[in-house]
């Protein structure tokens, strides 16, 4: 039996309230209570945070690359531990590392990369999310358009064989490439099952979503606008209550304005939550990468082709937590809610993640008052300190 360690000197937000001059308690990989300082028993180990507070981990449900790794470059078990430990000095205690439009063969071969490192345990791994091949070419954004393609019997069969051997796992399709049946298949076999880069209409939309489609992906990016007489995907996010969508919090992506309006629009219980789309440079010095062959440059703050074309995004997720406190002018609350509880609402782990409740893992983040990182903690284990 493992010994309970107790987190003590800091404020502890659960996810829901603060608890003040208070322990966080947890033991075996699990919280076990948050109780006062005073009623800890004589056994436990404690850990002074030193002044703070503690919150739940970080959930990125979009994560290309970290560390100087992409995903679609290196689908190895090796090239996923690497992403994972880039993110975790940003605070995320979990993530669907993304593989980005590619071949039939690298999406098998990560696939069959992600079961390893499940089965390995790689810390802060919990599945994969597989973004095209099966997009709309007229909104491929930088996605290869001599590699996008309709979703074929095989690729279900892939999908299929993924059936209860992840946290979670997430897909993101277009009606132009894959049908309604297609997309209620995946979403029966427990894929979270995301529109995105799609031209489709908001009432083809709301079909996909009575089949099963549960998210919408990076917001407002590669999609139908909103528009007065064609409401479009972006229309469906705010509109249909069972639908989730990510968000990419850095202001390039989106602009400030148009983030608060889709946060004072969104009809629940879907909730609109922070992705990264993060590419291989977070963490890094550097300044270009590759993607299917072709050169992304990386310039204040922005991911581009050479035509200028956004290729996902230089940020992280404290980053991004700060951004939508401080510029959209969130509650610091809500801003760790949309970094931690929405998103695991979104893949359906909110039983065991994204708030410090008894029972649930023992993820979670010391932080300065001023959102500045101190140390991160998967499964009860500090896997980075400042």
């Amino acid at each position: 039996m493992s010994t309970a360690k107790a987190i003590t000197g800091a404020r502890i937000f659960d996810g829901a309230s603060w608890h003040e001059d208070a322990a966080l308690v947890f033991a075996g990989g699990k919280i076990e209570a948050i109780r006062p300082r005073t009623e800890l028993s004589a056994g436990v180990e404690t850990v002074d945070a030193g002044g703070g507070f503690v919150a739940p981990g970080f959930i990125d449900l979009q994560v290309n690359g970290g560390g100087g790794v992409l995903l679609n470059e290196e689908p190895t078990v090796a090239g996923l531990v690497r992403i994972c430990a880039a993110h975790a000095k940003f605070g995320t205690t979990g993530l669907l590392p993304t593989l980005i439009t590619d071949t039939f063969e690298i999406t098998a071969r990560t696939v069959e990369a992600g079961r390893q490192a499940k089965a390995q345990d790689v810390p802060g791994f919990l599945g994969l999310h597989l973004e095209g091949p099966h997009l709309s070419v007229a909104r491929k954004g930088a996605h290869d358009p001599k590699l996008i393609r309709p979703m074929e019997e095989k690729d279900v069969e892939l999908m299929l064989s993924c059936k209860g051997r992840f946290d979670a796992m997430m897909i993101t399709i277009a009606p132009e490439n894959v049908t309604t049946a297609q997309a209620a298949r995946l979403a029966e076999a427990g894929f979270v099952v995301s529109l995105g880069h799609t031209d489709t209409t908001y009432e083809a939309a709301r079909d996909y979503a009575a089949a099963g489609v549960r998210t919408v992906t990076h917001l407002f990016n590669a999609m139908s606008p909103l528009g007065h007489r064609q409401p479009g995907v972006v229309g469906a996010a705010l509109d249909i209550g069972s639908l989730h969508a990510g968000l990419i919090a850095d202001g390039v992506h989106v602009h400030p304005v148009a983030m608060g309006v889709a946060l004072r629009s969104k009809t629940g219980p879907g909730r609109i939550f922070i992705v990264t789309d993060a590419m291989s440079p977070i963490g890094t010095d550097m300044t270009s990468f590759t993607l299917n062959g072709r050169e992304i440059l990386r310039r204040d703050g922005r991911l581009t082709l050479a035509d200028g074309t956004l290729a996902g995004a230089d940020i992280d997720m404290i980053s991004s937590v700060r951004f939508v406190h401080e510029t959209l002018g969130l509650p610091l609350e809500e801003a760790l809610r949309m970094a931690s509880a929405y998103p695991a609402e979104a893949a359906r782990l909110s039983g065991r993640k994204g708030a410090l409740k008894p029972g649930h893992d023992a993820d979670f983040v010391l932080l300065t008052d001023g959102l500045g990182m101190k140390s991160t903690w998967i499964g009860g284990t500090k896997v980075h300190q400042e």
